[in-house]
């Protein structure tokens, strides 16, 4: 529930974000009716600073109930001492955490005994319980395989925006609206079923990390199928076609004769689509002399004519804002968006079993600390990382930068093939490494369970060993025909525990 409900945040984020960016970025300040472009423009540059406001307010207001919460909470015992903690610091830890036993060799209720410890000798403990976790392979695989499906999201959410305006046509208002109301939202749906699946089938630690390889191979599935789901760029006059009889010079500013006294900028550019079939930069690059209102609504409300390029080609030269539709395209996009929805709730089902697997390698004390470098080491390696590698790989994909006073700009046109090959193929090897790592935790775990599951799972507990329908001699067969490992498997003793009499054990 609790990981079900921090997805609602970017959800949020995504809407109030469409909300944001339909306002001009300067609206406070200039009259906005006076503008000549509508968000469908791609001049628009939207009020990305509203939601950054409103969420930094809320969050400050929510902050002040924290200091409602006292300095510490009242501890609850243990009722009956079914449930005890033992102690299993590795051996290299300093004596202050150590704690003596009672006669039944059980540590009830077992806290470090922080309070007589120095700042200093408090931080000379953390590498070493550090180094302790991470030489459990178990714990290591496990977190680094988590650290992958969240690479995967953290990079490929970020710029999915961009990748639907792109290969879809699509505008930043809608490409947000709709991550935030399908994608998200089916995200937080399979991190609730994947935890109720545990929870219904009361999965083993072998369980959850079967079926969170089966969740990673049925989600890595449906990333192959968005190489086949997208559209094209297109022809571009000067870019991906030559004008005319002209040389096509590829990441070079178009020149041709029919627009050589434009003198057209590539600061930014305003695509229309030529009565041709072909796409230009702007009505500039398409030599269009005069623009006709048309009274229909954006993106139609203007009509460039008297446009020189698209002569050569047409009788009746015109242009419309917006690139030229693609055959195909719009079907491309409902088949991407439903896929997109049933692998961000497939995809995040792994959530619950991985952090449950986690939290059963470890031994009781060290649960907080563990789940402490678990979301340390997802935001080192999960979140920053991961954006800035989709990133240069989604700028190597550019075919046309603009340009400011000779210096290179933002991204103008991109291959769209290219691109979404490489940002689709990204995720894709990340997901089979997640898997890699989710077999390697599967190997330890079945040749060697309880030495990394700290929890004693397969253990008897007290009420079922004294129940009339368990026979302790049976259960002792079953485990060992040796006495010394019936007793030890009867009464659950470890290397570090000792009775005294038979009173103390039971």
């Amino acid at each position: 529930i609790l990981f079900s409900t921090l997805v609602f945040g970017p959800a949020c984020g995504f809407i109030l974000g469409s909300v944001c960016t339909n306002f001009y970025v300067d609206a406070l300040f200039i009259d906005t009716t006076k503008l000549d472009i509508t968000p469908d423009d791609p001049r628009w540059i939207g009020a990305w600073w509203g939601g950054f406001l409103l969420c930094g307010a809320l969050l400050f207001f929510s902050a002040l109930f924290m200091f409602g919460f006292p300095q510490s909470l009242p501890s609850k015992e243990v009722e009956g001492g079914l449930e005890s903690e033992q102690a299993m610091l590795p051996s290299s830890l300093p004596q202050d955490y150590e704690k003596s036993k009672p006669s039944n060799g059980v540590v009830q209720n077992y806290q470090p005994n922080t309070n007589s410890l120095s700042c200093c000798q408090q931080l000379r403990v953390i590498p070493k319980v550090t180094k302790h976790l991470l030489s459990n392979p178990v714990f290591t695989c496990i977190i680094l395989a988590a650290c992958m499906e969240i690479a995967v999201v953290a990079g490929f959410a970020a710029f999915l925006g961009k990748y639907l305006e792109q290969q879809f046509n699509l505008t930043t208002t809608s490409a947000n609206q709709l991550l935030g109301m399908t994608a998200i939202p089916c995200a937080c749906l399979g991190i609730f079923l994947g935890g109720l699946l545990v929870k219904k089938l009361n999965l083993s630690a072998l369980g959850a990390i079967r079926m969170a390889m089966l969740v990673n191979l049925i989600s890595s599935a449906c990333y192959v199928s968005f190489l086949f789901l997208g559209c094209d760029t297109g022809p571009v006059a000067g870019v991906t076609v030559a004008y005319g009889n002209e040389t096509l010079q590829v990441g070079q500013s178009p020149e041709a004769p029919c627009m050589s006294h434009c003198n057209c900028y590539t600061s930014s550019v305003s695509p229309v689509c030529g009565s041709n079939g072909v796409t230009y930069l702007s009505s500039c690059f398409a030599g269009c002399t005069r623009a006709i209102s048309t009274g229909l609504p954006s993106p139609l409300s203007q009509n460039m004519t008297g446009c020189a390029c698209i002569s050569a080609y047409n009788d009746f030269p015109t242009a419309v804002p917006g690139k030229c539709p693609r055959p195909g395209c719009q079907e491309a996009f409902l088949t991407f968006l439903c896929v997109i929805c049933a692998c961000s709730m497939i995809g995040a089902m792994a959530q619950t079993p991985s952090v449950i697997i986690l939290i059963r390698t470890v031994s009781p004390e060290l649960k907080s600390y563990a789940l402490g470098v678990l979301f340390l080491l997802l935001r080192l390696l999960g979140f920053i990382p991961p954006p800035l590698i989709f990133g240069a790989g989604i700028d190597s994909t550019c075919l046309f930068w603009s340009t400011e006073c000779g210096d290179k700009g933002a991204c103008l046109l991109y291959d769209n093939v290219s691109y979404r090959h490489l940002y689709v193929s990204m995720a894709i090897v990340l997901k089979v490494v997640a898997f890699l790592l989710y077999t390697t935790t599967w190997q330890c775990l079945r040749r060697n369970y309880k030495k990394y599951i700290k929890n004693n799972e397969g253990y008897v507990t007290p009420t079922e060993m004294f129940s009339s329908s368990v026979n302790l001699d049976s259960l002792g067969k079953d485990s060992s025909q040796s006495q010394v490992n019936r007793t030890k498997f009867i009464y659950n003793l470890e290397d570090h525990e000792w009775c005294e009499n038979m009173e103390s054990v039971l």
